[in-house]
């Protein structure tokens, strides 16, 4: 399936024992990974507790498609995701809210994604910068 920065889809996931699986909603973070793989960061709609880098996430955020509830967007979380385990696409976040996550003022967001790996935050930031070209 065809994924883009903002998406929201549907992820399986399967535990070590191979036999149990979860599905799981993701937004896809940066898309064009070797290995046919994603960044992705975890949606919960468990919203009573949050810690400071969980954002809440409403489903009129999407521009497309629609959200079953109000969610929130697990930072922390983030990982690389194979492309395979993808069941279905929920739809996009609005420009503005994907723009949400990219703002260098989410500290958190940016310290925890690209600490360890500042060429990615280049490579990101870049992208960003050609698509609003």
């Amino acid at each position: 399936m065809d994924v883009a920065p903002g998406d929201v889809v549907l992820c399986e996931f399967y535990f070590s024992d191979l036999q149990t699986r979860k599905r799981r909603p993701v937004i896809v973070f940066k898309d064009n990974l070797p290995f046919d793989d994603f960044v992705g960061i975890p949606v919960s709609s468990q919203t009573a507790k949050r810690h400071d880098d969980e954002f809440i996430l409403e489903p009129s955020d999407l521009a497309t498609g629609m959200l079953p509830k109000r969610s929130k967007i697990m930072v922390r979380k983030t990982f690389v995701i194979a492309r395979q385990v993808i069941v279905k696409k929920y739809g996009q976040l609005s420009a503005a809210r994907f723009q949400q996550l990219l703002d260098p003022k989410n500290d958190y967001v940016f310290k925890r994604l690209f600490a360890e790996a500042p060429d990615l935050l280049v490579a990101l930031i870049n992208d960003a910068r050609q698509d609003e070209a």
